[in-house]
């Protein structure tokens, strides 16, 4: 819980501080178009990334096989859409990170595999339904 609030205030502080400098350096007017330029290309590329892995998870469906990658993939390309949207270049590149399908398979990996740790207790049993009438 800490890092999410750790997270929600040290991301405004680096887009402000990004701001800054990337805008003293190339201009005010040059930084504002380059926040909606890379919103509209990040946004169009989940798009077209988005589509391809709703083709991909229904040829899955076609074959009987359940298309969890590309369930979680789907979810991962609305999220690096929201990333694109907010205004920001630390956003921006984290969004077009998850966006390509390369990385976001690296990702997925990394956070499969430290979610998969963490679950290694469980319990293992049988069930029996029981009638009322015997």
């Amino acid at each position: 819980m800490n890092s999410v609030i750790l997270l929600i205030l040290l991301i405004p502080i680096i887009e402000i501080y990004l701001f800054i400098k990337i805008g003293s350096q190339i201009g005010a007017f040059t930084t504002i178009s380059l926040i909606f330029i890379t919103a509209i290309v990040g946004l169009y590329y989940a798009k077209y990334e988005g589509l391809n892995t709703m083709r991909s998870a229904i040829k899955q469906i076609v074959r009987n096989e359940i298309p969890i990658y590309e369930i979680v993939s789907g979810a991962a390309l609305a999220f690096a859409a929201l990333l694109m949207i907010l205004p920001g270049f630390l956003t921006d590149i984290i969004g077009l990170l998850i966006i390509f399908p390369w990385t976001r398979k690296m990702f997925l990996k990394k956070i499969s595999k430290k979610n998969y740790k963490n679950k290694k207790n469980f319990i293992e049993g049988e069930y029996e339904d029981i009638d009322d009438k015997n």
